[in-house]
């Protein structure tokens, strides 16, 4: 009778190894957790850099806009210029040959919601064009802001 007490003690674990295991775990996911966390953050500004990049998704309909009008679309005509002809390009010359982009203006967003900013002539570089996001913070001006110029 005596070894079966024996061999139902050695069977359990004691509240001291339990206790041992969840520190080891919570130790592993305190380090873990926020590389996790950073690793999607940095992924959403990878999207966004590359988005707004010259070769990028809205860059090269960009830059065929600019082969076939003659110039990249003004501020005021915006992206919206990759979707619709716009007024200032006559219709029956051709060269407006869009959409450009597929989709609508409003699936033109950044990876935290916001739309892209764009802005011609370049503020960076006169005969260029500005694309930038807000970035997460969503704010104009900030540190966080992903542009298609260096920062100075």
């Amino acid at each position: 009778m005596s070894r079966r007490k024996r061999r139902s003690r050695a069977a359990g674990f004691t509240l001291l190894e339990v206790l041992l295991v969840i520190g080891i775990l919570a130790l592993l996911a305190a380090f873990v957790v926020p590389s996790l966390i950073g690793t999607g953050e940095q992924a959403k500004i990878g999207i966004a850099k590359t988005y707004i990049g010259r070769s990028g998704p809205v860059g090269g309909p960009l830059r065929q806009y600019k082969w076939n009008i003659g110039k990249y679309p003004d501020t005021d005509e915006g992206l919206q210029a990759l979707y619709e002809r716009p007024d200032s390009v006559d219709e029956e010359s051709g060269k407006w040959v869009g959409p450009y982009l597929e989709g609508d203006m409003e699936e033109l967003v950044d990876p935290w919601g916001h739309a892209y900013q764009y802005r011609f002539p370049g503020e960076a570089k006169e005969t260029e064009y500005d694309l930038w996001s807000f970035g997460a913070d969503g704010d104009d001006g900030t540190d966080d802001d992903i542009t298609s110029w260096k920062k100075k």
